[in-house]
């Protein structure tokens, strides 16, 4: 086999697909540094912003907000049911989402509300002049005018987003909702600290390197999450310390499953698989709630299930399009995340992070792709919040009841896994081994490394 014909397969097994009318498009960049990881980015389709005609219901003034089909297209089939978790909460600006991507496009009308903004940086400073533009480093945390993050790449506080995908994963998080322009965000209302990593128009990206350093910065400047499309078969030593550091210091780390087609119980993919309780894997699922093709999957390895085709969301330049691949999925849990902490502040990144566990809807067709055996359901994830204690996961049954794991119910004990929640009618969701699941051991070490969408 041919390097060109290596290269050709590598483009198709990697994620970062695009559904173009019948087409699939993928592009394969090449990092020549050991230490970098390879990236595999979808080609963005544009499309115009006007609304679906025959929209059946409108949950927020945004136009064309039900495009994207995983907040509440599917009547509950595959999308997260976000109509009845906004009922709850639609978010909170305090709480920080941190974007490690190609940037984003801060300007966006759909976006520019919910970017996060560096309080140091902002402001009038002892001499009269703008912080946020005085060429000072007025926070005293290593970066020059960071008002909205920081570009890795160039080491410049210029976050502009050359490939789209950072404005796409950002508008699935958060999208200003309730504007009455374009969409909404699974949270409506949330701040976006803007980490770019990657840059295709930049030669020498030393991506895994930028990974960490974004990771370091996300947790220094009080992001809550991070959401991390990236990846590789290999583990760095670099990346775990400085995700372990986010750990220590209480920070929820989404991260991609991978766009490989394999699974990640056999085929380890980093960080997604890194034995850290703050991390939680996403793959990706359609309308019909099946894990693309494309998508990695694991019983071990792989937390929840997410939308991830065809997702509809913000573009450089004010415009919005479609894009395909786990790193949507990611998206998803993320923006569910971050209602989860914006209903309830105090909640550690693993009590997020079992809540959403926990809460998933189990599915025939995903009990052998991920540990849930489900989808994620974000009306499910903050109905039941109070609920949850400090060392539990909050069990809900499939008529709506509420019991918790190892805590005796009203109307029996609990079984290993299994919590009888006070109605015999209803049928309780079997969550055997799902805390030892969590808390997997590492296993294998392989060789290749590459990044996807």
């Amino acid at each position: 086999m041919n390097e060109n014909t290596k290269l050709l397969l590598a483009s198709f097994s990697l994620g970062g697909v695009i559904f173009l009318s019948v087409h699939i498009f993928g592009q394969l960049l090449h990092i020549n540094d050991s230490e970098a990881r390879l990236t595999s980015l979808g080609i963005p389709k544009v499309l115009p912003l006007d609304a679906t005609k025959g929209e059946q219901k409108v949950i927020m003034n945004d136009p064309s907000i039900q495009k994207n089909w995983g907040l509440a297209g599917t009547g509950g089939t595959s999308d997260i049911k976000v109509g009845n978790a906004w009922d709850i909460t639609k978010g909170d600006r305090r709480i920080v989402v941190a974007v490690i991507d190609t940037g984003a496009d801060i300007k966006h009308s759909d976006l520019a509300d919910n970017i996060w903004r560096n309080a140091g940086e902002t402001g009038k400073d002892a001499n009269g002049k703008d912080k946020a533009t005085n060429g000072i480093d007025d926070d005293n945390n290593g970066y020059i005018d960071d008002v909205y993050g920081w570009d890795f790449v160039n080491n410049n506080n210029n976050v502009v987003d050359n490939h789209g995908h950072g404005t796409h994963i950002s508008g699935i998080i958060g999208a200003v909702g309730g504007n009455g322009i374009g969409i909404s965000g699974v949270c409506p209302k949330v701040s976006l600290m803007i980490l770019k990593y990657f840059d295709p128009k930049s030669k020498g990206n030393d991506n895994l390197k930028n990974t960490v350093r974004a990771i370091r910065y996300a947790v220094d400047m009080g992001a809550n999450i991070i959401n991390y499309s990236g990846g590789g078969t290999d583990p760095n030593d670099d990346e775990f310390a400085a995700i372990k550091y986010a750990e220590d210091k209480g920070v929820l780390v989404v991260a991609a499953a991978g766009n490989e087609h394999s699974n990640s119980d056999i085929a380890h993919y980093y960080p997604a698989d890194y034995n850290l309780s703050n991390i939680i894997s996403a793959t990706a699922i359609d309308t019909f709630a099946k894990v693309l093709r494309s998508s990695n999957y694991g019983t071990k390895t792989v937390h929840i299930a997410a939308p991830g085709e065809g997702i509809y969301s913000t573009l450089p330049g004010g415009n919005y399009g479609l894009m395909t691949g786990t790193s949507q999925a990611t998206a998803f849990v993320s923006g569910v995340a971050a209602l989860i902490l914006s209903h309830n502040k105090e909640f550690s990144a693993e009590q997020v992070k079992k809540q959403i566990v926990a809460t998933a809807d189990e599915l025939p067709g995903l009990r052998d792709k991920t540990i849930s055996g489900g989808k994620l359901n974000s009306y499910a994830a903050l109905a039941i919040q109070p609920s949850i204690p400090a060392t539990g996961i909050a069990v809900a049954s499939r008529n709506g009841s509420v019991g918790i794991i190892g805590v005796h119910s009203r109307k029996g004990a609990s079984t290993a896994g299994q919590e009888e929640t006070g109605d015999s009618s209803g049928e309780s969701i079997d969550l055997s081994g799902l805390i030892k699941a969590i808390n997997r051991p590492l296993a294998g070490l392989p060789s290749s490394e590459k990044i996807h969408n």
